[in-house]
């Protein structure tokens, strides 16, 4: 008799649960669409920021690599002319 009245009180737990499932999961539910929505908002600001870069430094190449060549020889001049002490 005790084993029945323990599966009968498993069904009506199985049955609140399941009744109590959708109240349960609307704030996981919630929570996720939150979380992607962040994650989507921050990739797009990522997006901009990393094409902004890139446009700087296609703007500022013309100025750059004249300056990398002169700073590259002044550093290989004076390594060329180091003595060892």
């Amino acid at each position: 008799m005790i084993t029945v009245l323990k599966v009968l009180g498993l069904i009506l737990f199985a049955l609140i649960a399941l009744k109590l499932a959708p109240l349960l999961l609307l704030p996981v539910i919630l929570l996720a669409a939150a979380i992607l929505t962040g994650g989507l908002i921050l990739a797009g600001t990522a997006a901009v920021a990393a094409v902004a870069a890139l446009v700087l430094i296609a703007g500022l190449a013309p100025i750059l690599i004249p300056v990398g060549i002169v700073v590259g020889l002044i550093v290989l001049i004076c390594r060329a002319t180091r003595r060892d002490a």
